[in-house]
Order: structure tokens, then C-alpha cells, then sequence
């Protein structure tokens, strides 16, 4: 094992899980565009943080989930329209 030369500043997780029974779950929330737009918010303001995909958070009905780490901020039900707060708050954060 060694250490990879990347490093980021933060960790941004955005879930993308897809149930396959048709449940209610992030990605039915429109979690696929929230990440992309996220992103490229994110990386325009500070480019040592990092937005990445993620699995279930276990979080489903309260989706789309946005996790910043290592701050351990959990955001729920987060919309196109939060991404200038959740901006915010990305880069306020400790």
C-alpha cells in the first residue's frame, strides 16, 4: 500500500444510488445533474476540494444526499438552486 500523490483539501460525496425496485432514492431526485453542477461550482471557487459519486448513504428518502468531509456535514434534500449555499458552506467549514 502507498500514498497516492493526489490529495485534496475536502472530501464532497454526492449519492448516486439507483434502487432497482423502483424505490424512492437519490438518483430519482435528480442527484445525477446535482453532482455534475455541483462540481463544477465547487472547482471554479477552489480547486483542492474534491466533488466524487458515491453509493448509498443509507439516507434515501431524504435525497439527494451531499456529505463534506472531513467536516462530517450531512446535507439532505439538496436542490439545483442550494448549490450557492452549499458552496458556501463547503468553503466556511473549518
Amino acid at each position: 500500500m502507498k500514498q497516492p500523490d493526489l490529495t485534496f483539501r475536502k472530501l464532497v460525496l454526492v449519492c448516486q444510488n439507483l434502487r432497482s425496485d423502483g424505490r424512492d432514492c437519490c438518483m430519482r431526485r435528480g442527484a445525477e445533474d446535482l453532482y455534475h453542477d455541483l462540481k463544477l461550482a465547487v472547482a471554479a471557487v477552489d480547486p483542492s476540494i474534491r466533488v466524487s459519486q458515491t453509493g448509498c448513504l443509507g439516507s434515501c428518502l431524504s435525497g439527494p444526499i451531499v456529505v463534506i468531509m472531513p467536516d462530517n456535514i450531512w446535507l439532505g434534500d439538496v436542490r439545483k438552486e442550494d448549490i450557492p449555499a452549499v458552496v458556501e458552506r463547503i468553503i466556511s467549514s473549518k
